[in-house]
């Protein structure tokens, strides 16, 4: 009994991930507050590592979405070049954009973790950047995008995006999606470009993130642990399936305000649930 327990609370965990990871509301926020309320039954260390790790079924759903703009090369046009440049070109910003969160969470990432993973934290950049989705689309109504395509977006604006994943690194409750949308919708590329970006600069952050977390780990798993990593990876897998397509619909035709509005809600609620 107390084994399907705790591979219903991965599976529900599952479900947040696959929600929460692409949406601009913050995983690792949610993630975080859902343990304070649904406590899993294994070590602290396991507990880090899975809290990571378990991106990685959320990313398998980028990847089979989004197989025919990532992938770099052609196969089905014989005599023809099969390397297609334009994937390649995005890659290597993609690479670019990745160096500044790299560079952090090799070095401090203990560090971040130990003092910073916190509902106060949390609640506090869930409102700053609710917030800053507010102004950003208010100043942006009515303008036409600067960027409306990903071959458009150059080194300059991808390092720039990749700042603002810095500070998703940092600072749980930022939201990589959420911090990485944002700087783009600052710096003029549009919702659908802004996103789809995102999707794919998150694919070597969490690959690199979850193997460093596996290594510290020690790739040692009881039969428990591993099976409640594969429960909440395959969950969090298929819901991700279905909320990136639920998301680049909804963006085609709205604005990411109610996102805001959404990330102010639930900061007021942790701070008054932790605080008050």
């Amino acid at each position: 009994m107390d084994f399907l327990m705790e591979l219903l609370k991965a599976a529900l965990f599952g479900v947040v991930e696959g929600i929460t990871e692409w949406l601009p509301i913050s995983s690792t926020g949610h993630m975080i507050l859902l343990n304070e309320i649904v406590r899993m039954n294994v070590g602290e260390d396991f507990w880090g590592m899975f809290l990571v790790v378990i991106q990685l079924g959320a990313i398998l759903a980028v990847v089979l979405l989004f197989w025919n703009k990532i992938f770099p090369f052609d196969f089905s046009k014989k005599g023809k070049e099969i390397v297609r440049r334009d994937i390649f070109s995005m890659w290597f910003k993609i690479v670019a954009a990745c160096i500044p969160a790299a560079v952090v969470g090799i070095f401090f990432d203990d560090l971040l973790e130990r003092y910073l993973y916190n509902p106060l934290t949390v609640a506090v950049m869930l409102i700053l950047f609710g917030v800053g989705f507010l102004l950003i689309e208010g100043r942006n109504r009515g303008k036409k995008p600067r960027i409306d395509s990903l071959d458009a977006i150059g080194y300059r604006e991808a390092l720039l995006i990749g700042l603002f994943q810095l500070i998703a690194a940092v600072f749980p409750g930022t939201s990589r999606s959420g911090a990485t949308i944002l700087g783009g919708l600052m710096i003029g590329v549009s919702r659908t470009v802004a996103a789809e970006f995102t999707f794919f600069l998150a694919i070597p952050v969490m690959l690199g993130a979850s193997l460093l977390k596996l290594v510290k780990f020690g790739f040692s798993f009881t039969g428990m642990e591993a099976a409640i990593l594969a429960v909440g990876m395959i969950v969090a897998f298929a819901v991700s399936m279905a909320v990136i397509r639920f998301l680049m619909g909804y963006i085609r035709r709205h604005d990411f305000r109610v996102f805001g509005w959404y990330r102010i809600a639930l900061g007021a609620l942790v701070l008054a649930w932790f605080f008050l």
